[in-house]
């Protein structure tokens, strides 16, 4: 899928109340230490983000991405989030993190958002979560095309 065709699939991510937001963003902290603990408790995990040297990049992106999340659904912007979302599968592929880690996060972050917020908020929120997970494959390819490019270009 091309970049300009997962623009416009981010266009049709439904909007989030207010009161959705506001939920997500004070739920943030709480979500942050719970998706940290069940992915480090995951057998596979070193597996899933290239080993122990990554466990804190890990950390990271789970909190950057509750971050970002939250600013796209306060202003929804379709070419930022694709643009985000490839510069950081070709930055955390880059160090080793498997393309099975993306779903692992995704899925984990549905099951988390059930359990940790209001029905309303969760039916909003979840189509952004839905895209993501839909939109892996697609954001992995193009990781991986724009990753080998660019080691064709150092050689």
């Amino acid at each position: 899928m091309e970049k300009d065709a997962l623009i416009k699939s981010a266009d049709k991510i439904t909007k989030v109340s207010e009161a959705s937001l506001k939920e997500y963003q004070d739920k943030m902290e709480f979500l942050n230490v719970k998706m940290n603990e069940v992915m480090l408790k995951r057998d596979d995990i070193l597996d899933l983000i290239g080993g122990q040297k990554n466990v804190a990049m890990m950390k990271d992106n789970h909190s950057n991405h509750l971050r970002f999340v939250a600013s796209i659904l306060e202003t929804p912007d379709s070419e930022t989030l694709v643009d985000t979302v490839l510069w950081v599968f070709r930055a955390y592929m880059s160090r080793d993190f498997s393309s099975n880690y993306w779903a692992a996060q995704i899925n984990t972050w549905i099951q988390l958002l059930k359990e940790n917020v209001s029905e309303t908020a969760f039916t909003e929120i979840l189509s952004i979560y839905n895209w993501f997970s839909v939109n892996i494959p697609h954001f992995t390819i193009a990781a991986n095309e724009n990753f080998n490019k660019s080691l064709h270009i150092e050689k």
